[in-house]
């Protein structure tokens, strides 16, 4: 109890200065009184105290009762709360755009080496500690280009780092205003309605100092890393001419200050990020970004609600004993209306949950609890899961049937006729093997639609940053497509071939795991010996390759060899494609 009146506060405690309208209304309540008293026309004023007297109590009591509905009623509206409950991050990103200029002056050696290779130091540092949040990449010289959507793998877009240079831009030049506008783009395009945009150059013009205000009443904050020096150093443009490259600070101050943000000079150590507030953002609680759910004070109004309704039952003059009574039926039934989903969901959203539960239950490994969830729904995506589901429990047939149901539904669904046929062909097997007198669980049966690819899509399905929210779908090897699952509709993990024996996949999958660990060992032994990592001998293959296998692994690795590592070649081709789609649709 004690534990409890310590936690126990006010969600919105400005509602409590209502309370002192509690001597205004008890005065309305008497001047009303007295007015609507009719034996004041007819008794003289001495006489009515005691013509009164039976009468008054009733009177103070429905004083009583206003009073005591009223207090309730602004003790709700002010939100007591003593416990705390789960709650989805859904803000929780803090985006951040990096507008990098990869102009021709990026190449100036007043920051030695270069401009360049100072910025990629800089952005790796910042990659690198950054603490949570969604991070996007976009280069900019004659126009602005994405290198690197919005993503919460830093790591994904540090891949990066190393072809950015001037080269892979199609056009040369330094539009800051391009790259703030294009910037914004991507922060609205994913639904942001705030963010942060880091601009990394050494100036800014009036086109600049414009697009970062309309960027501002967007509700994106610019920020500004100078690059460069004061005394600045000469170049060469891309078309052979000499030109002067020089930090202005004092513009760059004025697009921060027109953005809404913070300038800082680029330097050696990570004071310039610091200062930025761009390693650990404002809005983003670093300790819970990881599980992308937080702790939040839950509202407890909701409980004077009925006691206050039962109050105003007593308003009426008639039937008020049958009112009342209704009104306790229906908060005695409201327990078992929330177990069956709630009187207060729509159908869709019961629907919704039911969903939720079965995904949740496939995840779990309880395969006959989301066969239940997902039986009885109509949906294509109900009938997809469902599949998996009966497939999961070596159901073939009954998963044929849900799936030829989600394809009527939905023709075009991939995934379901992909899926169709590995247990199509894992049924074949498994009947084949019954006629040849095989034990079912020999190498072919427990092979069948257990590969180590459809084991991991299964068991390394991530959860989204809403909780009831499931990840987006694992798909076929073959096809790597990822349809998307808006809500109500849920996917469940989805494999190439669901597995006919669990304990087969598990076998598998220690096999693979222990295959994994074997190369890895081995890798770490050449790089001691001073051998190269990437070369490998006859001997060096395992003991019980076969020769298909042998044949197999040696056309892999040729055909490995033949693909070229070449990002900043993929960089250029996609932005040259770009600008010359811009140039055609007159952007």
């Amino acid at each position: 109890m004690t534990a409890w009146l310590a936690s126990l506060h006010f969600l919105r405690p400005h509602a409590l200065w209502l309370l002192l309208l509690l001597p205004l209304i008890g005065w309305g309540w008497q001047l009303r009184r007295r007015r609507s008293n009719v034996w004041r026309q007819s008794v003289d004023p001495h006489l009515l105290p005691h013509l009164l007297a039976a009468s008054g109590r009733a009177g103070w009591r429905g004083l009583a009762l206003l009073f005591t509905g009223y207090v309730l009623a602004v003790l709700a509206l002010a939100g007591p709360s003593w416990r705390q409950g789960d709650q989805p991050l859904w803000e929780q990103h803090a985006p951040l755009v990096i507008a990098l200029d990869l102009s021709s002056a990026s190449q100036a050696a007043d920051l030695p080496p270069s401009r360049l290779l100072q910025a990629r130091g800089k952005l790796a540092t910042l990659l690198r500690q950054r603490q949570g949040g969604q991070v996007a990449l976009v280069a900019f010289a004659g126009d602005a280009f994405t290198v690197a959507p919005l993503t919460e793998d830093a790591g994904n877009v540090a891949l990066f780092l190393d072809a950015l240079a001037p080269d892979i831009m199609p056009a040369d030049g330094q539009r800051v205003d391009r790259a703030i506008a294009w910037s914004a783009r991507l922060l609205k395009q994913a639904g942001f309605r705030e963010g942060e945009i880091l601009l990394i150059g050494d100036h800014a013009d009036a086109a600049a100092l414009e697009a970062a205000s309309q960027a501002a009443k967007q509700g994106y904050r610019v920020s500004a890393l100078g690059l460069g020096s004061v005394a600045g150093t000469a170049y060469r443009a891309r078309d052979g001419s000499l030109g002067r490259a020089r930090l202005d600070a004092a513009s760059l101050g004025q697009l921060a200050a027109r953005g809404g943000g913070r300038f800082q000079a680029l330097s050696r150590d990570g004071t310039d990020l610091e200062a930025l507030g761009v390693l650990a953002p404002e809005s983003l609680d670093a300790r819970q970004a990881s599980e992308g759910r937080g702790r939040d004070w839950l509202d407890e109004g909701y409980w004077l609600l009925p006691p206050l309704m039962l109050l105003g039952l007593l308003a009426f003059r008639r039937g008020a004993a049958l009112v009342l009574l209704g009104a306790c039926s229906l908060l005695w039934a409201m327990p078992s209306q929330a177990a069956d989903g709630g009187w207060w969901r729509r159908a869709d959203q019961q629907q919704h949950a039911r969903m939720a539960e079965g995904v949740q239950a496939y995840r779990n490994g309880d395969f006959a609890a989301a066969e239940q969830a997902f039986a009885g729904q109509d949906s294509a995506e109900a009938q997809y899961n469902l599949g998996n589901a009966l497939a999961k429990q070596g159901k073939y047939d009954e998963a044929i049937g849900a799936y030829d149901r989600a394809l009527r539904k939905q023709p075009g669904m991939a995934d379901a006729a992909a899926n169709r046929s590995a247990v199509d062909r894992a049924r074949q097997r498994q009947q084949g093997q019954g006629q040849s007198g095989k034990d079912s669980s020999g190498r072919e049966s427990g092979s069948a639609g257990s590969s180590p690819n459809a084991s991991r899509a299964a068991n390394n399905a991530k959860p989204a940053s809403s909780s009831s929210t499931p990840s987006q779908p694992s798909s076929p090897p073959q096809s790597q497509s990822q349809p998307s699952s808006p809500p109500p509709s849920q996917s469940a993990s989805r494999a190439a071939e669901p597995p006919s024996d669990p304990a087969g996949d598990q076998k598998a999958q220690q096999a693979a795991d222990a295959a994994q660990r074997e190369r890895m060992r081995q890798a770490l032994a050449k790089q001691r010996s001073g051998e190269p990592p990437g070369k490998t001998t006859e001997g060096q293959a395992p003991a019980d390759e076969t020769p298909e296998q042998r044949e197999r692994r040696q056309a892999l690795q040729a055909w490995l060899k033949r693909v070229p590592d070449d990002p900043g070649g993929l960089l250029k081709a996609k932005f040259q494609l770009e600008h010359e789609r811009r140039m055609r649709e007159g952007q």
